[in-house]
């Protein structure tokens, strides 16, 4: 069965632009959520005139179970996090392995800063119609906190941009964002990769490379 609804990242990012056109004369700014993000963000960025600049989430995963995410957190002058109460309760996560967790992935975000965007300027959202921009939505973890911590920067209007999320997660995040458009919800979802025909892992240097040919 082929579950393809788009041909790549940059597809999906052309599609999402047209639905977004709306928003052209609103004073756009587009927030990509590295690294999957980029190349769909880049696309919208270019559609709508638009700067372009990157969120840099982290997910907290359990420590023996990394993949599953107890919470996320965001730099940025406040940095925010959001704890997924039911799964550190379930997991059984200590506050004092979370603040950990929490420090290391702050750690990472500096780091991934500085290799990704090291002089281009950071572009204050206060003002602006953010629109966060990701490949693909699975538990919203990532999502949720990005959009609270747009919102606390002072955005007039927050809007979440996605290709493709369960159906649950987007009526999720809808209390989170002033907008949202989801270009997908599958009624079987499994896993984002598989309603692209190519998704191949963005690394590094694909994403310096998009983010200097990006509009600031």
């Amino acid at each position: 069965m082929n579950h393809h609804l788009f041909r790549d990242r940059s597809d999906a990012g052309r599609q999402l632009a047209q639905k977004l056109g709306y928003l052209e004369h609103a004073q756009p700014l587009v927030l990509a959520l590295p690294r999957g993000g980029v190349p769909v963000g880049i696309e919208v960025a270019h559609a709508l005139h638009a700067p372009l600049d990157l969120l840099l989430v982290r997910k907290i995963g359990v420590p023996w179970h990394p993949e599953l995410a107890a919470g996320a957190v965001i730099d940025g002058a406040r940095p925010r996090t959001v704890i997924n109460e039911d799964v550190v309760r379930t997991a059984g996560v200590s506050k004092s392995e979370l603040a950990r967790i929490v420090e290391a992935e702050l750690a990472k975000i500096e780091r991934r800063r500085r290799l990704w965007l090291s002089d281009r300027p950071h572009v204050s959202v206060a003002g602006h119609s953010a629109i966060v921009v990701d490949d693909g939505i699975a538990t919203g973890a990532s999502a949720r906190v990005a959009l609270q911590a747009v919102r606390a920067e002072g955005a007039a209007r927050v809007v979440l941009a996605t290709p493709v999320a369960p159906a649950e997660t987007v009526e999720m995040l809808r209390a989170e964002c002033d907008d949202m458009v989801c270009l997908a919800t599958p009624e079987d979802f499994t896993a984002v990769g598989i309603y692209y025909e190519d998704f191949h892992q963005v690394d590094d240097k694909e994403v310096q490379e998009l983010l200097q040919r990006a509009p600031i």
